[in-house]
């Protein structure tokens, strides 16, 4: 069954489960996991829920960002209202790390400096954020510790993949007005290194988070991890963001076959046709229209570098099965 179908199946099934079940029940949007409670958001309200035994039984995993059906209970404290979830309602996507569903667009943040852009990471986070359905967008921190240049490398190597880009400073405020705006109306996931500013930036979208921040340590040249577990934040009525826990490393989905990763690189999309052979794997073959664009500049070697080390990824994950 194709992606597409299946959401459609998904859909259908959601639709069948809110009618079966009692009208006394809500949809609401689980924000965190923490010490077996799970927390709901609901109409601007957050409700500390624990699980049905149905849910323990079946050993059911919640993630922030899921759907669930919960039915309202008695207060927790003066400032908590309880519940309890019933249902866990079908996802349209899902990340493994960080561990989040239904989110619309993955942005990933690097830093331009201090530590230095890790473009391997970002370039894995693209192809993850791609093969789930993700739209990746591409967030550059600490502007104000870099020159134009090196700003302007940057573009070189990721303008021709048409991922929205930003360039900011959570210092100088550059570059802030514009994530918010690729932010709005959406359910974002903020990833990257540890170091790179996640809190920060945060921060700077919002005062009202106030969310402890990290130094960048100069004998290891990586921030602390400060943020410990995924939780969303709803910057207003549409628009959701989690900010997750620091991470070095990354393996590419086991799903992908060799013969679709290139599609993952939209650079070269438009030249997959141009190749001598079907089945170019845009490595040894000759005719090669990707090699033949990297020649020429229009494919950064960065980039075409990446593509070959996941492809040999890919083909020993194919392997091993």
């Amino acid at each position: 069954m194709s992606r597409k179908a299946n959401k459609k199946e998904q859909h259908t099934q959601t639709q069948d489960a809110v009618e079966a079940l009692s009208g006394d029940l809500h949809e609401g949007t689980i924000v965190k996991g923490y010490s077996g409670f799970y927390y709901v958001s609901f109409e601007g309200e957050l409700y500390e829920c624990s699980l049905r035994g149905k849910n323990r039984q079946k050993k059911v995993k919640f993630l922030p960002g899921d759907k669930v059906l919960f039915r309202i209970g008695e207060g927790v404290d003066d400032d908590t209202r309880g519940g309890a979830i019933e249902e866990l309602l079908p996802r349209k996507n899902e990340l493994v790390r960080p561990p989040v569903a239904n989110l619309d667009q993955l942005v990933i943040l690097t830093a331009l400096a201090d530590p230095a852009p890790d473009l391997r990471l970002i370039d894995r986070l693209t192809v993850f954020a791609q093969w789930n359905e993700v739209t990746p967008v591409l967030c550059f921190n600490k502007a104000d510790l870099v020159n134009q240049e090196a700003q302007d490398k940057l573009k070189e190597i990721y303008g021709p993949t048409g991922f929205p880009m930003v360039f900011c400073s959570t210092v100088t405020g550059e570059g802030i007005e514009e994530v918010k705006a690729l932010l709005h109306g959406k359910f974002s996931v903020l990833a990257g290194n540890s170091g790179v500013g996640k809190s920060s930036l945060m921060n700077a979208i919002s005062d009202r988070w106030n969310l402890a921040t990290g130094h960048v340590s100069e004998k290891l040249g990586r921030g602390r991890h400060t943020t410990r577990h995924v939780e969303l934040f709803q910057l207003d009525s549409e628009t959701l963001l989690a900010d997750t826990p620091g991470f070095s490393t990354l393996t590419v989905p086991e799903d992908i076959k060799r013969e679709e990763l290139s599609r993952l690189f939209p650079e070269f999309l438009d030249r997959l046709g141009d190749c001598r052979f079907a089945t170019c794997m845009h490595k040894n073959e000759p005719d090669c229209a990707v090699k033949h664009a990297l020649a020429n500049g229009e494919v950064a070697q960065s980039r075409y570098d990446n593509y070959l080390a996941f492809l040999e990824e890919v083909i020993q994950q194919e392997r091993s099965f």
